[in-house]
This record gives C-alpha cells, structure tokens and sequence, in this order.
C-alpha cells in the first residue's frame, strides 16, 4: 500500500518532466543537427598570452576587433557605443560615439576612412565629420531585418532582470532574412568592401544558439562603393567570422567553424573558393594578414572541457538553448585564449595561448603591429599587447 501511494506522486513527477521537456523541444529556439568537432591539437599547450601588457585597462569595454591607422593610432570599437584610439603619446581618446553596442570589426581602407560593421546599423563608415551608414540591404531585403526583433527582446530581457550577455545566448530565438551589417569587413583591391554576416537567424546577443544549432546561417557579402549595391559573394557558410585579404590582394579568406576559406579575386582561379586551413583547435574569430604574408586568427574555446556530448544531442542542445545558466555552463569562451600564426599555404605556424584564462580569455582578433600583437576580447577591458620576441 504504501509503495502505490509513493509511485502515484512519483509518476506523476516523471509525466510532468516529460510533459515540461516536450514543450521545451516543440518551444525550442533552434533546429539542431550535430556539430562535428574537431580531431584533437597536437599542438603543445602553453601561456604565452599571459605575458600581455595591458593596454587601456579599465578604460575599454570589451573591445571585439583592433586596427591600426596609417599614422600608427590604435583603433577599437567597445561595448559603451565608442570608437576609442590610442595615440603614441599613450593617451586614450574617445573618439567618435556611435551610440551601440553592436559594433564588432573594423578596418582600415586606403582612403583612410574606419569602416565598421554594426550588426544593428548595417555597414558604417566613420570619419572626422561623423557616422554614415554605407549599407543596410542586400538584394533589396534589409540586413538587418531582425535589429528591431532584438531591441525587443533585449527591453524584455533587463525588464526581466538579464543582462546584455556576449559570451552565450540567452535562449531566445531570432529570425528574419538577415541579422545586422556584419561581423568582419575588409577592403579588396578594387576598393569593394568585403564583409561577413554570422548568423541570418540569430542575432548578436544570441549568437551560441548559431553554434548550438549548426547549420549554415553565414554569409559573405561585397559592397560595390561605385553602385553603392551590395550583393551575397558566398552563402550557406557556418558562422562566417573572421574576413582578409592576402599580401598579394589576389584572394581573400573568410572564417567558418572549424575552419577557413580561400575566395580567389584575381588569377587563373578567380571566382573559385577552396579550403585554406581546416581541423582548427578552436572556432575562429577575426583574421588578419601579418607583414610577412601570413594571417593571425583568434580562436575561440566553443565548448568547456567534459561537455563535448552536448554537440552529438539533438535533445541535450534542446535542453541548453532553453536555460541561460546551462549556456553559460557548456560554452568554454571564458575558460581559455588562443590564436595562431597560419602561413600563406595554410599550414599552422604557431599557437599561442592562455590555457586558463587566468590574464586574458575570449580573444577575438589579434593584429600584428610594430613586433607586436595586439589582441582584442569579449570578455576583458584592456586590450593585450605581446611582443613577439615572447611568442
């Protein structure tokens, strides 16, 4: 008797669990398939990036992506709506406000002019007199379609109590044609702008449901100044990051999970995309050529160690994507640093590391300068200077 009264309750428990996870899957902001990780790195570890000096520590929020002007000024974009540069007189300078936080790479173009892809505004170009926006659509659909759907959720989110989160979604789907003006931008030898869009589904502040549901949102996209069009060079990419062009401006490489590609400008392959460097020991972020031909890329730790599982589970992904604190549980950005030097060939030249994120953790970009590498986070208020003799 008393073992039917202690079953009743108890399936009554299990049903409600069943019932609850159920209406989670058919609720579910994403659509999973399984996410192949990569084989093992055999490359060694080491703590090379915990021997950055820190610059502008304390005074930078979260600055994503780093440039350099031809006068040798240091540029960043922070997470309090700035564009702050470094002046060699090692003062910081709030230099144009652009009233956002979704302001992610920028670049140089051989005008001078800093363009920056803000995944809210669209392509922008900020000079001396100002912001303009250089691009909102792609073959007539605005890119950011979604910007409007984010801003929503974000007032429901801090009326909720969250806050703006850049590390992990936050269980909340987007939606729509495009998302924002982009993750990466760089200019190519015709003066084109070369920029790539992450996700078409998910926007910024829930960019690890693009991971947890691994399937191809990405784009890359080239704006044509002269016609001012913009128009989709390569799609179906997964998570398209990281945009360069080479020493010889004869290709351009952009970053998906895993791995990045080569996109021919010019020569006997033009128009053709290849692989350029695949099995990478993280997921990659921003790219940049080094003076020598080369490209540094910033890899991101996608997952904590032990909960690689989760990528193979359509209803393990189901699980996290409802729960902010199980995202922040499996996603690995804040546990680790890495970056590594690629030859123009594509084979890895070196690593370099923060294996525990004790100085610095969540590198997006890293930019060689001067026998230096300058290294840009989502997760610190300083960016990270290493000279290179260290590395």
């Amino acid at each position: 008797m008393a073992l039917k009264h202690l079953l009743t309750p108890f399936s009554g428990f299990l049903l409600a669990c069943l019932v609850a996870f159920s209406l989670q899957i058919y609720f579910s902001p994403i659509s999973p398939d399984p996410l192949h990780l990569p084989p093992p790195s055999h490359l060694p570890q080491n703590n090379i990036l915990q021997k950055v000096i820190k610059l502008g520590d304390g005074v930078l929020l979260e600055p994503e992506d780093v440039d350099v002007d031809k006068d040798g000024t240091i540029y960043t974009a922070t997470r309090d709506g700035w564009i702050k540069r470094l002046h060699k007189n090692g003062s910081w300078e709030n230099w144009k406000k652009v009233n956002t936080d979704t302001v992610l790479g920028i670049t140089f173009t051989k005008d001078g002019d800093l363009v920056a892809c803000d995944t809210d505004q669209g392509l922008l170009k900020i000079t001396e007199a100002g912001v303009t926006v250089l691009t909102s659509h792609v073959n007539g659909s605005k890119i950011s379609k979604t910007a409007e759907k984010e801003r929503k959720k974000e007032e429901e989110n801090e009326r909720g109590g969250r806050s703006k989160n850049y590390g992990v979604g936050i269980g909340v789907g987007g939606g729509g044609i495009g998302v924002g003006g982009g993750d990466d931008v760089i200019e190519g030898p015709d003066g084109s702008l070369y920029f790539s869009v992450a996700s078409t589904k998910f926007g910024l502040h829930d960019w690890y449901l693009d991971v947890l549901e691994a399937k191809p949102h990405g784009q890359l996209l080239k704006y044509d100044p002269s016609s001012r069009e913009t128009s989709v060079l390569l799609d179906h990419l997964g998570f398209a990051n990281g945009v360069a062009v080479s020493k010889d401006q004869d290709y351009l490489v952009v970053c998906e999970t895993w791995k990045c590609l080569r996109h021919w400008l010019e020569g006997k392959n033009k128009g053709k995309t290849e692989i350029f460097v695949e099995n990478l020991p993280g997921g990659p972020d921003n790219i940049n050529l080094a003076p020598d031909g080369s490209f540094w890329i910033a890899l991101l730790r996608l997952t904590r160690e032990g909960f690689e599982f989760v990528h193979t589970s359509k209803a393990a992904k189901h699980l996290v994507a409802a729960s902010r604190k199980l995202t922040e549980l499996v996603s690995g950005m804040r546990t680790e640093a890495m970056a590594v030097n690629v030859a123009a060939d594509g084979k890895i030249i070196k690593k370099l590391m923060d294996p525990d994120g004790s100085v610095i953790s969540f590198v997006t970009n890293a930019l060689e300068f001067e026998d230096h590498l300058y290294l840009g986070s989502l997760n610190a208020n300083f960016i990270g200077k290493l000279p290179l003799k260290d590395a």
